[in-house]
């Protein structure tokens, strides 16, 4: 039986990922910090992935099992060794923390076979994989990277599937029925149901991202403003649709200018994904979906990056100006970005805040638009 290793058993890992290897015949490994999950995946060796509908249809996944990366470094190592596939699903700001395993288990793996390895972080990051690859190579001898080539294949890709938080005490998962996973790469490789292999992935993953995660988090930091609790509650709210919509329409027009996307086919793809945010039974909270404000305001992440290359290119970017002045309004007590951002901005205000969060100029149109917007919202 073929074997993945994958960083990550949190919902996305077991929800998605690790669900897809487990249904093509892989034995996956989970590589968590997380005793709990861990324990009861090496004791259960089985979970439900539930779907988000109204008949609750649900997919039983098994060959499963758990490594500790903190106490169980060896076997880690071992495993890195006898896999096919290594993904993670883990959030990029981890990933620098689990590159010297990583490049423990390829050395390993290196000095046993010449069996191919294929590495993809499957982050909301674009170019995840590139990064980890470059904190994966600090961490290696210069004769280590030279056996590398040929054996181990980075490859980045984009992922989407809505997957709220749940119940942690069992190791079932409630994920939206829709996801896509696509990986960028010109070579064959071992096949894994629903993924889909592309020559190109800038399209895709800059859409996903400023379509997906631009529109959640659009929906969740105004919703939040307006003192919803969960997405569906907030999309019901006209007023807050029309808004999305119409900041959509600005990332869109960006992508359309950028890749020659069809623009009707572009609107209904819009459409397609506001109707799975409206989806009740996913019960998705606003502040789980706004969560680490600092991350979502990063200068390449889903706000400030499609703001800025429509700028570049002369578009129009009113709406995702209020959007980022929602982000930064987002004062969960509970969110410890949230906490730092407002920090920040009582320190620095708005324009200091930006720079350092954002790296937006003070002086610049963009900043002078969200400061407006953000006057405006919290007047």
């Amino acid at each position: 039986m073929n074997k993945t290793i994958h960083f990550g058993a949190g919902n996305i890992g077991r929800g998605f990922i690790g669900a897809l290897f487990a249904q093509s015949g892989y034995h996956v490994t989970f590589v968590d910090i997380a005793d709990t999950i861990i324990n009861k995946l090496n004791e259960e060796g089985t979970y439900q992935v539930k779907l988000a509908t109204e008949s609750n249809e649900s997919e039983t996944i098994t060959n499963v099992s758990g490594l500790n990366n903190l106490h169980q470094e060896d076997e880690v190592v071992a495993g890195i060794a006898e896999a096919t596939y290594l993904t993670t699903a883990i959030g990029p700001n981890i990933l620098p923390r689990i590159a010297p395993l990583i490049a423990k288990g390829i050395e390993a793996r290196l000095e046993k076979t010449s069996e191919p390895l294929y590495v993809i972080a499957c982050e909301n990051q674009i170019s995840a994989t590139d990064l980890l690859k470059g904190y994966i190579l600090e961490h290696l001898s210069e004769a280590t990277v030279s056996k590398m080539e040929g054996n181990v294949h980075f490859f980045n890709s984009a992922v989407d599937r809505i997957v709220p938080i749940q119940d942690q005490d069992s190791l079932d998962v409630l994920v939206e029925p829709y996801y896509e996973w696509v990986v960028e790469t010109s070579e064959t490789i071992p096949p894994v149901n629903g993924m889909t292999i592309v020559d190109e992935l800038a399209p895709f993953i800059e859409r996903k991202l400023f379509t997906v995660n631009t529109g959640h988090a659009v929906i969740a930091y105004l919703g939040y403003l307006q003192g919803k609790e969960t997405i569906d509650q907030t999309l019901a709210d006209e007023a807050i649709a029309t808004q999305v919509r119409e900041t959509l329409k600005e990332t869109g027009a960006y992508l359309v200018k950028e890749y020659g996307l069809n623009e009707e086919d572009h609107l209904a793809y819009i459409e397609k994904i506001i109707s799975r945010f409206q989806n009740a039974y996913l019960n998705d909270g606003v502040t789980r979906v706004g969560r680490a404000p600092i991350r979502k305001l990063g200068p390449e992440d889903r706000l400030i990056r499609p703001t800025t290359q429509a700028a570049k290119a002369d578009l129009g970017y009113t709406n995702l100006a209020k959007a980022i002045a929602a982000a930064l309004l987002f004062d969960n007590p509970q969110d410890p970005e949230a906490v730092e951002v407002q920090s920040i901005i009582k320190e620095h205000g708005v324009a200091g805040a930006l720079k350092e969060i954002s790296a937006l100029d003070p002086d610049s149109a963009i900043t002078k638009e969200i400061i407006a917007q953000y006057d405006a919202l919290k007047a």
